[in-house]
């Protein structure tokens, strides 16, 4: 293949951009780093592992904020994924295609929306209804489990858990949709030429094929919910507790920081919240490779079948 001196200054030109975003992560890596000294000084690891959190005292920790980050994210995954990942593949599967296509624009439009309109259909709408219907119930029903105990006040773990499962569930059904649909046909043609059902077909060849691009889609939406701010900000009651209770309110790592940011009176108070942005930086980081090599070991392991 012929190269001349355009090719070869096209291909430099282009190569500054990735090194940009490179630049750009070490840049905010850098700047919450250092305006987080003071903190790191002070506390140490022990940042990560203490639970309490008194601005008065000037005595701060990450655990609670924690804690209810990974609560909330998980509960809403566990409660997104079943219905994402069914309604992209009735989507891709089932539904006549003027449906498919109609649905999936309110899709898109829901994955739209600002999280502070979840937040306030939310402070409307569920918080009154798990105050008055969802926890008495649960509570009636599943009181003797731990998670399902405690007073009713509507706002908590688990109302900011459904909160993040309706803002997530878009971007699982439109990725899987479309991952589903990249499939070629022909390998469907073949399953059901060799005699297999749609359910066999979907399930032997559809999602062996779409798992990879399924698991990135699931990623997308985790990362999604870890940073949420102002949907969980408005919903989780704002209380940096650890309980078992999913009824209790709590607090986020991204929700602290939103709601005290603009409080912090002194430069530990704001070292802390800016490390707390630090340890959101990292965690974040740290989702997402594993997502990567989740989704190379699938890849891997299809290629080596074929």
């Amino acid at each position: 293949m012929r190269k001349d001196t355009s090719d070869l200054v096209f291909k430099y030109f282009l190569a500054v951009f990735p090194c940009l975003i490179l630049l750009l992560v070490a840049g905010i890596l850098y700047q919450l780093v250092s305006s987080s000294g003071l903190s790191i000084h002070k506390f140490g690891f022990k940042f990560l592992s203490n639970r309490t959190w008194d601005p008065v005292a000037e005595d701060f920790g990450a655990l609670p904020f924690i804690f209810g980050t990974c609560v909330t994210s998980f509960l809403a995954l566990l409660m997104a994924i079943p219905i994402g990942v069914g309604s992209a593949i009735y989507l891709a599967e089932y539904a006549p295609a003027k449906v498919s296509k109609v649905i999936s624009i309110f899709v898109d439009l829901l994955a739209a929306i600002p999280s502070v309109i979840y937040g306030l259909w939310g402070i409307f709408v569920l918080v009154p209804l798990m105050r008055t219907h969802v926890q008495p119930f649960l509570g009636k029903y599943l009181g003797f489990l731990p998670f399902f105990q405690g007073p009713n006040y509507g706002v908590g773990f688990l109302s900011a858990s459904i909160i993040l499962a309706i803002i997530i569930v878009p971007f699982i059904i439109s990725i899987s949709r479309e991952v589903i649909l990249a499939i070629p046909s022909v390998y469907k043609e073949s399953s059901y030429a060799l005699g297999a059902t749609r359910w066999e077909t979907i399930q032997l060849i559809i999602l062996s094929h779409a798992q990879a691009g399924i698991f990135g889609a699931i990623i997308l939406a985790l990362g999604r919910a870890i940073g949420e701010t102002m949907a969980v900000t408005m919903i989780i009651g704002n209380n940096p507790s650890i309980t078992s209770s999913l009824f209790s309110p709590g607090y986020t790592l991204a929700s602290v920081v939103a709601n005290e940011f603009s409080e912090a009176t002194s430069k530990t108070y704001l070292s802390a919240l800016i490390e707390m942005g630090l340890v959101l930086f990292v965690v974040s980081i740290v989702v997402n490779a594993l997502a990567r090599l989740l989704i190379w070991s699938v890849t891997t392991r299809e290629s080596v079948t074929v």
